[in-house]
């Protein structure tokens, strides 16, 4: 289980924003996906949680843990 609150990659106008979970604000808004994504991915690890990427569509494409996900996977 994490630890953090889930980061989002979404789109925001014509520009991206990270995002956590549960916020109606955006953390810091980017010029392109990547930079987003780099940001993201800093906060997620740092609190162990996951980073979710949004795509052009407005569909999740991605999602990465960072947390302490049980290995091998129960269930």
């Amino acid at each position: 289980m994490s630890s953090g609150k889930n980061q989002y990659v979404v789109t925001h106008g014509d520009k991206w924003a990270v995002r956590g979970e549960g916020n109606d604000r955006a953390t810091r808004v980017f010029d392109t996906q990547r930079d987003a994504i780099d940001f993201g991915r800093n906060i997620a690890r740092n609190q162990e949680s996951e980073l979710r990427i949004q795509g052009q569509d407005s569909r999740f494409r991605e999602a990465y843990s960072y947390g302490n996900d049980p290995y091998p996977p129960k269930g």
